[in-house]
């Protein structure tokens, strides 16, 4: 028998063997392998962006998942058995901030304290007093979550420093507030290298802004010379006159930064927009504010015990990052890594994140809320889109008669698919919130708007599930004297029900990530209470995460990726247990 190369060869006029016709099959070769190598290609592709998202997700959320807590000893002698729920736990909690830190004194000193730790502190002292009665009148050490800014310190995820401990004594000098230090060695030339650095880059955004400045001077010197227009020429030297003060300006501030990078061993001023250096001493912390190699001053930040340290007895740590370029003050770190140096801070796991609602407060910010929220919505929208969807696709597909209205009622269907979610949270805002007057940000609301738009998915998967049963199998049932609606109900529908399942967890899916409807009835709300009914206010995981990515707080970032790493986890085991019903209801013919 002829084979097909030979046949199309044919029908072109090109004879068997002859060299064009090999030169058409390498191309057909070529084409199919550059084909598959493109398909290869996309599908890495893919699988690359999906490894590249979940490894950001999963880095950015996992910091989340521990939190760092003080431990401050607090006394409850003075807590009446009777009154525990309106005892005055702010104070005790001020007292054990005062007896965890007693050395930052005065005004300034108990606010820098207290900024250290949330400022819900007194509201987790209640409750763990409420949980547990037998704390009443005793004296104990309790641990309470530090602020959001420093538990990202304490992570690294901000105000990074470099830390060394040099290898010559160190002498310090002065009052209590401002002292003088010196060393055998230039151990500071390291830092004012890196103040080189700095004052380098400064010289050079300042040269950009300058030569922009010489620009525009030479452009209005040319209007100056070329215009006839007097008011214009007045009008370009007025606007000279203030560029040329700007770049003398601009020069001075240049020469300023060049003298003092080549200004040797002389002492060198610190600003906040400079990298910061601290110096820890004997149990106490220096900010220093002029170094050069061997010198240094600085103001006492905590309290140093000796004036004196040994050889690799103190540290040099080292913060990049101008203080006024974070949020995290030096006086902040230093009080920390004292906490740390004391053995008063601990990391947990973060069950606050796990157990509570929303919050303003980072560290006082859960998901727990919004995945009960969820998990009620996700009832709703199930009980009411499954029964309805497989129903309405059993009577479409099984017995409906074939005319006009059904063809309508089908086309219905598959543009109803298509439709933009928002337009069924304005149909939901419509009927059931403004006509039915049901209560506002409730699950069983958002679970009717879900389900009005699941339910054309669900229909179009059932039909097709039910379009996939062999005739034989309705045949055969009808041919034993079964009726109807016996065929469809004891032989069809159960072979048909792992599609019907497909199609749910699809759309299923699809509702879980949805955000803009549920924002059109209300459950954008802030909601703080866990929800323990259908219809009290409530709130979902994409509208928390949502929320939480608004927020400006660096701490919500965190709290952003791993509600997204929880709301895929919920996907994952909703899809899990829709498989093993799937499997469950699979039958082979």
């Amino acid at each position: 028998m002829t084979d097909s190369p030979n046949i199309a060869s044919a029908a072109l006029g090109i004879e068997a063997g002859s060299e064009r016709r090999k030169q058409l099959v390498r191309g057909r070769y070529r084409s199919e392998s550059r084909f598959k190598y493109m398909g290869l290609g996309a599908v890495l592709l893919s699988v690359g962006f999906l490894v590249l998202l979940l490894s950001t997700v999963v880095g950015n959320g996992l910091p989340a998942f521990t939190y760092h807590y003080a431990k401050l000893p607090v006394d409850l002698s003075s807590v009446e058995r009777a009154e525990v729920e309106n005892a005055d736990y702010s104070t005790i909690v001020r007292d054990g901030i005062s007896q965890a830190m007693p050395y930052l004194e005065g005004r300034n000193g108990r606010r820098l304290a207290r900024s250290m730790i949330t400022g819900a502190a007194n509201i987790e002292l209640r409750n763990e007093v409420i949980g547990d009665p037998g704390l009443v009148g005793a004296k104990r050490e309790i641990g309470v979550p530090v602020s959001d800014f420093t538990d990202l310190y304490l992570k690294g995820l901000t105000a990074r420093s470099n830390e060394s401990k040099p290898e010559t004594a160190l002498t310090l000098s002065g009052t209590e507030d401002t002292v003088e230090l010196s060393t055998g060695l230039p151990v500071f030339n390291s830092f004012l290298d890196l103040i080189k650095e700095v004052i380098e880059r400064d010289v050079q955004r300042v040269e950009v802004r300058l030569s922009g400045y010489r620009t525009r001077l030479e452009q209005q010197q040319d209007i100056i010379a070329n215009s006839t227009n007097e008011a214009r020429v007045e009008e370009a030297k007025q606007i000279s006159t203030a560029i040329q003060g700007e770049i003398s300006s601009l020069e001075q501030q240049i020469e300023r930064l060049n003298t003092r990078n080549t200004a040797g061993d002389e002492l060198q001023t610190l600003n906040s927009a400079m990298p910061s250096l601290l110096l820890k001493v004997n149990g106490g912390t220096i900010k220093v504010t002029e170094v050069s190699g061997a010198r240094a001053k600085g103001e006492v930040i905590l309290p140093v015990s000796a004036p004196q340290a040994a050889a690799g007895d103190w540290t040099m740590q080292v913060i990049p990052t101008a203080e006024e370029n974070r949020k995290f003050s030096d006086k902040e770190v230093a009080v920390t890594d004292r906490l740390v140096d004391d053995g008063l801070i601990e990391n947990r796991w973060n069950t606050i994140f796990f157990t509570k609602g929303a919050s303003r407060e980072p560290e006082m910010a859960g998901v727990w809320g919004a995945v009960v929220g969820s998990f009620f919505t996700m009832i709703v929208t199930l009980m009411l889109s499954f029964p309805l969807g497989v129903a309405a696709a059993v009577y479409l597909e099984e017995f409906a008669p074939k005319n006009r209205l059904t063809s309508i009622i089908e086309v219905n269907i598959n543009n109803l698919a298509a439709v933009p979610s928002i337009v069924f949270g304005l149909l939901g805002l419509a009927v059931f919130l403004n006509f039915f007057n049901l209560p506002r940000s409730a699950p069983v609301v958002g679970g009717m708007v879900l389900a009005l738009m699941t339910l054309p998915t669900i229909i179009i998967a059932s039909r097709a599930a039910l379009k996939a049963v062999p005739p034989s199998i309705r045949e055969a049932a009808l041919g034993v004297g079964a009726s109807r609606l016996q065929a469809v109900f004891h032989h069809v529908l159960p072979l048909a029900m792992p599609g019907m399942l497909t199609g749910t967890i699809i759309g299923m899916a699809q509702a879980l990530g949805e955000t803009a409807p549920l924002l059109m009835i209300g459950m954008v709300a802030f909601v703080v209470d866990i929800p323990a009914a259908l219809t009290d206010p409530a709130t979902v995981l994409p509208v928390q995460i949502y929320m939480w990515a608004d927020f400006p707080e660096p701490g919500f970032q965190q709290k952003t990726a791993a509600a997204i790493m929880v709301l895929l986890g919920f996907l994952v085991l909703m899809n899990a247990l829709a498989v093993l019903l799937r499997k469950r209801f699979e039958r082979r013919w």
